[in-house]
């Protein structure tokens, strides 16, 4: 397997020109089993797993790894429905059959609504020995219509000891933001947390604050958790654009001494970094090294950390993908200078083909500092050439070339 030889850049600190090598990690990448889907008329959508190691929970108990899932309709837009899971045992060799979740399943209010999780992203967290799954809440007003504006940080709590899930639970926001706006319709949907190593969380989230615009402000909220329930604590820097949806579905990772974020836009994608996690520099549009745009828009981009190394996974435009509903296929991984804050063309890579299914709506699983998963469920197979067929949850493991298992 090749490996791209190391690059050299320019930076300017304090007047001063000096070279600095970006040393590019080799990655091995492998297909392992996937999850297969259930119905032709249900897709297994925003799946992400989760890895509890083996030294924590019961005793004698081997690792796993807990992938979760969205029940989600082909018929109409965001008919997500119960979330599931599958249990894997033996490094993603083999799955349980995806079961329902009884305590995150869909149900009505009494004031009329349909209430469900979605967008969930499950993490260990290490603090507590749980898994903690957050996300957010759809709302449908007599079971159809979508009410985004009540939207909220919702979460739910895993004990790997036994297996048990409890019941869904919501991050209380503050009413206002630093400038004084309403803060409306919180989540964090499909965004990719930080746990510090007092146990605190950094959680990305967006919100409006403009009860009359659909156009989001993303942050990073400090929390608290106890071991059964989060508290929010404060928020950073509000990152806003004024154009269309404004910035959201934020992910964070930290990599040396530094956090990064990467936000999706409906035109691009942006990133940007922060010493703290909270208080951030001011945003950039995603490029490749050589300047030119990286083409994501309108999509999810998450980080993964291999090796020395700092990672985008992302989908994008001019890759013979004109016929894919937002170019959302096929999914690639590349390596990112962190210090010019851009995609290192030369060693983007593909982790999923596209054969027939959308794959922007990808998860990372962190299992070691040299290896990662990525879990992305298909979707869209309603207009594609694969029709009526059974979507999959694809899960790929990526190590840094010579790491040990």
């Amino acid at each position: 397997m090749s490996v791209v030889p190391g690059l050299l850049f320019l930076s300017v600190a304090a007047g001063t020109v000096v070279a600095r090598e970006v040393q590019p990690v080799g990655l091995e990448i492998e297909l392992l089993t996937a999850i297969p889907g259930r119905d032709r008329d249900w897709d297994w959508w925003q799946a992400r797993t989760a890895f509890v190691p083996a030294s924590e929970g019961v005793k004698g108990r081997k690792s796993m790894w807990i992938t979760t899932m969205s029940e989600t309709g082909r018929g109409g837009v965001h008919n997500f429905h119960d979330i599931y899971q599958a249990v894997s045992r033996d490094e993603g060799k083999t799955w349980s059959i995806p079961k329902v979740i009884p305590s995150l399943k869909r149900a009505r209010q009494a004031d009329g609504y349909e209430v469900c999780a979605g967008d969930f992203w499950p993490t260990y967290h290490a603090g507590s020995g749980k898994v903690i799954a957050t996300g957010k809440t759809f709302n449908f007003e007599g079971g159809t219509k979508e009410n985004r504006r009540r939207e909220r940080v919702s979460y739910a709590v895993m004990n790997p000891a036994d297996g048990s899930w409890g019941p869904l639970r919501f991050l209380e926001m503050p009413e206002k933001d630093h400038r004084g706006h309403v803060i409306m319709a919180a989540n964090a949907g499909n965004t990719q947390r930080v746990d510090l190593p007092n146990g605190e969380i950094l959680l990305p989230v967006r919100y409006m604050a403009d009860p009359g615009k659909f156009n989001y402000t993303s942050v990073v909220a400090r929390c608290r958790f106890d071991g059964e329930r989060m508290a929010y604590v404060e928020h950073g820097t509000e990152l806003n654009i004024p154009r269309d949806r404004g910035l959201y579905e934020p992910s964070l990772t930290r990599h040396g001494k530094w956090f990064y974020l990467t936000l999706r836009a409906d035109h691009s994608g942006y990133v940007t970094r922060s010493r703290d996690g909270l208080v951030f520099e001011q945003i950039r549009e995603w490029t490749f090294d050589d300047g030119k745009p990286l083409g994501n828009y309108n999509t999810q981009q998450h980080w993964v950390r291999i090796g020395e190394g700092l990672f985008l996974i992302y989908t994008r435009r001019g890759a013979g993908n004109d016929h894919v509903f937002r170019h959302r296929a096929p999914l690639f991984i590349g390596q990112v200078d962190p210090d010019r804050l851009c995609v290192i063309r030369r060693t983007e890579r593909i982790l999923l083909p596209e054969q027939g299914a959308t794959l922007g709506n990808s998860g990372v699983c962190h299992i070691s500092d040299h290896e990662s998963w990525i879990t992305c469920g298909e979707g869209l197979l309603r207009l594609g050439k694969r029709k009526d067929g059974l979507n999959k949850v694809h899960v790929v493991r990526v190590r840094a070339i010579g790491a040990r298992p």
